[in-house]
């Protein structure tokens, strides 16, 4: 007993003296290894990498309103139960006690993209008479427009329109003309309200499109007598006042 006892130990010891190396050996293994490793990838294809981890961060999954959203790395289609009850379209209705930013559902006009653009959809807005809102909220609309207009444009137009505004009689600014003496449309004013004109900047991050056209209405109403064609109150005392002279001459 005492000699198997006295043979084991000398074995332990054995192996004891043998560990260094081994752990030595696994080492230069593993080294090896590593170096095979690093020297493959490093001669592969650098725009096919061999492994991918997280490839959603490669591929991101593009989410169209009116179509069906596919991972591109793999065959498995978006599954979300939101989607899959609208035929996979991730376009989704607003969620209840959303309120509406655009109720009136007026699309803001094309942005110029330069100076000759810009001229061009002046002169274009000038032919249009009309405004997109309902007809059957004018008086609602011609009120709300007053209230915008008393807010926002009367400290330069003045609240009469005459281009005397606070700021004006102050000193501060001035050139600001009347609207008697402008040739003007309802859309020509809701243009100029979106995308500024001259000294004039724009108000399209201050007034929503529907609220662009209820100033635009009050401003032909009030200050153009209604009237919607380019100078037609102007063009019209011209007309008089030349034909009243030509008879003079006569």
């Amino acid at each position: 007993m005492k000699l198997s006892n006295y043979s084991s130990i000398q074995e332990w010891k054995k192996l004891q003296l043998k560990m260094p190396n081994m752990k030595k050996n696994i080492l230069k293994i593993a080294s090896i290894l590593g170096l095979i490793t690093i020297a493959a990838g490093s001669c592969s294809d650098k725009t096919q990498p061999p492994l991918e981890y997280f490839p959603d961060m490669y591929y991101s999954v593009p989410y169209e309103p009116l179509t069906k959203a596919q991972d591109p790395y793999t065959d498995h289609s978006n599954q979300v139960p939101a989607f899959s009850s609208r035929n996979g379209q991730t376009g989704l209705g607003p969620v209840e006690g959303t309120i509406s930013q655009n109720k009136d559902g007026v699309l803001p006009s094309p942005t110029p993209k330069n100076t000759d653009d810009y001229n061009r959809l002046y002169d274009k807005s000038l032919q249009i008479t009309t405004s997109p809102l309902d007809p059957k909220n004018e008086k609602k609309d011609l009120e709300r427009g007053k209230i915008l207009f008393d807010h926002t444009c009367a400290a330069c137009h003045g609240i009469h329109g005459d281009g005397q505004g606070p700021i004006v009689q102050s000193g501060a600014y001035s050139g600001v003309p009347k609207y008697t003496d402008r040739e003007i449309t309802i859309g020509s004013v809701h243009y100029v309200l979106e995308n500024g004109r001259n000294n004039m900047g724009s108000f399209a991050g201050q007034l929503s499109p529907g609220d662009r056209w209820r100033v635009a209405m009050y401003v032909m109403h009030e200050f153009k007598n209604g009237s919607n064609t380019p100078g037609s109150s102007d063009s019209a005392s011209n007309e008089e006042s030349d034909n009243t002279t030509a008879n003079t001459q006569n």
